[in-house]
């Protein structure tokens, strides 16, 4: 699988509040992007039906420490 990067703009005030949920959960801001994002993907794929793909849940996030 590659790993793509993506730049994004973000409120510095949203930064912080993500920075500090992910901190929380021991996880880098990265990782915790990534857990919203995924959590966002299984979501939709609830509502919506499944898209194409083979990644899994687990790929490229540190597990929560709680």
């Amino acid at each position: 699988m590659a790993v793509k990067s993506v730049s994004i703009r973000i409120e510095e005030e949203m930064l912080n509040k993500i920075a500090h949920i992910a901190d929380y959960e021991g996880r880098s801001v990265n990782s915790q992007v990534l857990v919203l994002i995924r959590e966002h993907i299984k979501a939709f794929e609830q509502a919506n039906g499944a898209i194409d793909g083979t990644i899994t849940p687990a790929s490229n996030v540190k597990p929560t420490r709680k």
